[in-house]
């Protein structure tokens, strides 16, 4: 029987279970719930089929053969092509270039020589790389050339292409892929000289010498043993390189003194880019220290006996000896005051700066083009040609610094140098910075000079 004893044991196992609270009661029910609903999903869950028992159906699809004598066949009948790739080399014409390509194509060659867009092909630059198509025969059905524009250093495409029993031409824009390239040199004899035997493109030489300009005379005050390292860009199509670009980063040991600059574009467009100092300076200053990429002084601002007149006089600037049509750049940003002949100064330029500031340029044998009083030029601006003219006895640049129209020695004048960065623009340019510095590290790892490239 369930008697009272059975059923008070029974209360209390119950109590203990579920709670002798009323929250612990209701904490316990849900528990006890939720393992009943879990054990009624287990339970009705369907198990995974066995995959011996899923039916098995076979399809069969008949494939043809190919016919081998059709394809044979084909392959007779049809005119076979051939591709082929040159580079150019020196003393090579265009006769010489396309019997190397596989090309004995009168109309083709007549055409190339007619055509204003085809003649580009022309240009036959020892190293520059061409493709062409051709049949068995030697007829031309396309021909295709990276062509460079010197002039703005623009890369297109030229692709001759036979349309029936003509040819047409079409140009298009080079797709260029730009990499970044980092080099270091030391001086032996010039600076083109050891350019040259790093590797190192004369367009990039070139600016080697404007980045440093207003601090070294590369005709002058180079010495044996002076080094350099440079970062600079350059542009590929499919692996061909094509032409460089600016130089990014540049250092120059110049005996005891060591320089070093950098390219940043600035947020505001008010100067545009420039080189700096690697702590934010601007590197640009107000005066070019020669007015002569390459020269040599012949005569230093000071007494001397007048080479014509045989009397001591007064040598109120600097002259630079330099061949006949060296270009003479303008030394800062100004406006032309003067242009023409004045007596023993010969063809002369004279421009106007700040602050009463005028130099001038005498002896040239002839002016650039668009020279006239109150036009607007920069520095680095190319404003006449050395010559001779006037109370010359040789070719040279007579070149004048003036304050107030005194005469100042432009060898030793203080020249200030344009404002530095600041605020966010000087941020950004650490990061930059600090880039270029890292890529000056690797290559102080090799005492020879060598050549490192990335994309």
């Amino acid at each position: 029987m369930f008697n009272s004893d059975k059923f008070q044991r029974l209360r209390t196992s119950t109590q203990h279970f579920i709670g002798s609270s009323r929250k612990t009661r209701l904490i316990s029910a849900s528990a006890l719930f939720l393992a009943v609903c879990a054990f009624g999903a287990a339970a009705v869950a369907p198990l995974a089929p066995d995959a011996s028992d899923l039916p098995v159906r076979s399809i069969a699809h008949e494939l043809a053969l190919p016919n081998i004598a059709e394809q044979i066949a084909a392959l007779e009948q049809s005119t076979p092509l051939y591709i082929h790739e040159e580079k150019i080399r020196s003393g090579d014409t265009l006769a010489v270039v396309l019997r190397r390509l596989g090309v004995d194509d009168d109309a083709a060659e007549a055409f190339i020589k007619s055509d204003p867009v085809a003649r580009s092909v022309l240009q036959l630059k020892p190293g520059k790389r061409l493709q062409a198509q051709t049949t068995e025969d030697g007829e031309l059905q396309w021909l295709s050339s990276l062509v460079t524009d010197n002039r703005d250093a623009s890369a297109k495409n030229i692709v001759i292409s036979r349309d029936g029993e003509h040819f047409k031409a079409v140009e298009a824009p080079a797709k260029l892929e730009r990499r970044v390239e980092m080099h270091a040199g030391a001086i032996q004899s010039s600076l083109f000289a050891a350019t040259d035997l790093a590797q190192i493109p004369d367009s990039i030489a070139k600016q080697i010498v404007d980045m440093f300009a207003t601090d070294i005379d590369f005709a002058s005050d180079l010495q044996r043993g002076d080094r350099f390292d440079i970062v600079y860009e350059t542009f590929w199509q499919n692996g061909e390189y094509v032409r460089a670009g600016r130089i990014l980063a540049g250092e120059f040991q110049n005996g005891t003194r060591n320089f070093k600059s950098v390219w940043f574009d600035e947020f505001a467009p008010r100067l545009g880019g420039g080189y700096y100092s690697f702590e934010g300076k601007s590197l640009k200053k107000a005066f070019l220290k020669s007015p002569l990429e390459f020269s040599r002084v012949s005569s230093v601002f000071s007494m001397r006996l007048h080479p014509i007149s045989g009397q001591w006089k007064q040598h109120k600037g600097v002259d630079f000896a330099a061949a006949i049509g060296t270009p003479i750049r303008a030394a800062a940003d100004g406006e032309v005051d003067f242009v023409g002949g004045q007596n023993g100064y010969g063809n002369v330029v004279v421009l106007k700066h700040w602050s009463n500031i005028t130099t001038a340029y005498a002896h040239m044998s002839r002016f650039a083009a668009g020279m006239r009083k109150g036009s607007r030029v920069s520095q680095g601006d190319v404003i006449g040609y050395v010559g001779m003219t006037g109370w010359s006895t040789g070719p040279h640049l007579h070149y004048e610094f003036r304050v107030a129209n005194n005469p100042r020695d432009p060898m030793s004048v203080d020249i200030p140098n344009v404002q530095a960065l600041v605020g966010v623009e000087l941020q950004r340019f650490r990061n930059v910075a600090g880039d270029m510095t890292h890529r000056f590290a690797l290559l102080r790892q090799g005492e020879k000079s060598v050549k490192l490239a990335s994309r």
